[in-house]
């Protein structure tokens, strides 16, 4: 009796992805912009990286030496998805090693971001308004010696004593999508990061009027004069520093003696829920001007003063805190005397530590210090050759009394801030660039989702510096993926005003009109292909698909057909 054989191979989500990269055209665009070495054989660079990007989604690992694995136990998928001719040996840690290698060539790079930038807008049909950009840390345990881009640096994760290096990122709003990746030195200071980001937009989309929306560290006029001369618009907040210190006080003092009328700005409300209340301000105008380029550049400056309730409360806490924390070590400096406790003879310690923890807590002149000197006198008897003397001890005490009148003027300008832009009022109103700010939280989930799951890229596991500016490229390619498939569902449900339900364990009727990308890939889980070897046939079976699976694909418009035509070629047995 003949044998049967039986071959399984766990499929779940990898058809999506690689139906998501096919959509975006990721192959072409690449294979048209890198030219491998004339040896090189087998799998083309762009179907090895789709491929590359497709393991990395599908189990939120980056690591060389797992990808070759992976694909043995994916072999017949893949081959039946991308390519008949795929072989295991096409992601060899040599031939990956290479991948890494043609990435971090920056030129190579600026084209295929322009490129897929383009085609990925006209495919999906994005809106092209309003650009993010900001800028996070990657800290590193390589040694710096002998690096360009592994320095150390201001760190943004609280690890002053790792090296870094730094990725700067702008993406398109509102769905996230990275346009352009530069990865810098990590000593590279954040303000010249923003103009050679914003031209690398503006030759990937090949259009002005865009608005550039960034932290107060593009608040730069060189910055700001740059954008308004390519014809853009921008919205920064500006740094309590120097004279714009000055004029927010002064804007506030309006504000609270009702010199000006504030607007009221509401957050959408959501079903029948009562609109609530989120910031409110007025603004204000003044002239601006700067040489860009050799050119005079003169506009016309829109100063936005808002006040958020939320803003001031967390303020207010992180004042009080800050004093409280103060006056406890300040007073623990000169306890009351006693076995094991210290007391400062000299004035200068006492006041240089006591200058250190008011500077550190930012409250030197909230708090008002007086160092008294005190004496103390001991008489001590005779004994034996030793005559009756008074000893002297002389110890500083420190006395900390707040200053009420700064730390309530403090209060008065707990939760303003000011923020600039020089779009017209008809096109982005006050309370229009109060919700476009608060967009920030994509670009966030852009940096949480690099450096965590499901990207990961910490820790690092690759040592040479071309790798690693490769796989921050490579890693930024997934993150486009991400959040292209998390917009286009969000997009679809709000088209059709509902639902989907189903993504949620323990609670199947759990409706959300906004699906996170990897809830819908977790949704794809248990899928297999089943290849049948009987006598004289061969059989090819793949897990039905749910109705939730289908409806996932609806959404993302693609065919069923990238899970079912795996089981449509059923071949016979040579004879």
């Amino acid at each position: 009796m003949a044998e049967v054989e039986v071959q399984n191979e766990r499929v779940d989500d990898i058809p999506l992805l690689m139906g998501q990269q096919q959509k975006m055209e990721m192959a072409e665009v690449i294979d048209a912009i890198i030219t491998p070495h004339w040896r090189r054989q087998g799998l083309s660079v762009g179907q090895t990286i789709m491929t590359w990007l497709t393991f990395i989604l599908s189990e939120s690992d980056h690591r060389l030496s797992y990808v070759e694995p992976w694909v043995a136990t994916h072999l017949e998928t893949l081959k039946r998805l991308l390519n008949p001719d795929l072989t295991v040996p096409d992601f060899s840690d040599d031939r990956l090693g290479d991948i890494l290698r043609y990435l971090s060539d920056d030129a190579s790079w600026a084209a295929i971001e322009q490129e897929l930038g383009r085609r990925t807008i006209r495919v999906y049909q994005l809106p092209q308004r309003c650009v993010r950009l900001d800028s996070t840390t990657v800290l590193l345990h390589h040694d710096p010696e002998g690096t360009e881009l592994i320095r150390y640096g201001h760190s943004k994760d609280h690890r002053p004593d790792l090296p870094q290096l730094k990725v700067m990122l702008a993406s398109l709003d509102p769905m996230g999508a990275p346009l352009v990746t530069q990865i810098v030195a990590g000593s590279v200071a954040d303000d010249g990061l923003y103009i050679p980001a914003v031209d690398q937009v503006r030759r990937a989309l090949g259009q002005t009027g865009l608005l550039y929306i960034g932290d107060s560290k593009m608040e730069a006029l060189a910055t700001r004069a740059h954008i308004v001369a390519g014809g853009d618009y921008y919205l920064t907040p500006l740094s309590h520093k120097g004279t714009q210190s000055e004029l927010l006080t002064q804007l506030v003092a309006a504000a609270l003696v009702g010199e000006q009328e504030l607007v009221d700005v509401f957050r959408q409300p959501i079903d029948e829920q009562e609109p609530e209340l989120i910031a409110q301000g007025y603004e204000t105008t003044r002239q601006q001007e700067a040489e860009v380029a050799g050119e005079r550049v003169v506009w016309t400056e829109r100063v936005l003063l808002i006040y958020s309730p939320n803003l001031a409360q967390s303020q207010y806490r992180g004042l009080q805190g800050r004093l409280q924390g103060a006056e406890e070590k300040l007073l623990a400096l000169t306890p009351p005397p006693g076995r094991g406790r210290r007391q400062y003879a000299e004035l200068a310690p006492l006041q240089a530590e006591a200058t250190a923890i008011v500077q550190k807590h930012r409250v030197a002149d909230l708090l008002h210090l007086t160092c008294q000197r005190q004496v103390s006198r001991r008489q001590k008897r005779k004994y034996k050759d030793r005559p009756a003397s008074v000893e002297e001890t002389v110890r500083y005490h420190l006395h900390v009394q707040r200053n009420e009148a700064a730390i309530a003027n403090e209060y008065r300008t707990r939760g303003w801030r000011l923020y600039v832009l020089n779009a017209p009022e008809e096109a982005l109103s006050l309370g229009q660039a109060v919700h476009a700010y608060r967009g920030a939280p994509n670009i966030e989930r852009d940096f949480s989702r690099l450096k965590g799951r499901p990207l990961g890229l910490r820790p690092v596991y690759v040592q040479r510096e071309d790798h690693l500016k490769g796989l921050v490229r490579l890693l930024s390619l997934a993150l486009r993926i991400l959040t292209l498939t998390e917009f286009v569902a969000r997009r679809a449900l709000a088209a059709e005003d509902t639902g989907l339900a189903g993504l949620y364990p323990g609670n199947a009727k759990q409706q959300t009109q906004e699906p996170t990308t990897e809830r819908l890939l977790a949704a794809f889980a248990n899928i297999t292909l089943s290849l049948i070897q009987l006598p004289g046939q061969s059989i090819v079976h793949i897990t039905p698909l749910t109705p939730l699976q289908y409806r996932i694909l609806e959404l993302l418009d693609l065919p069923p057909s990238i899970y079912t035509d795996l089981a449509a070629n059923v071949l016979p047995n040579p004879p």
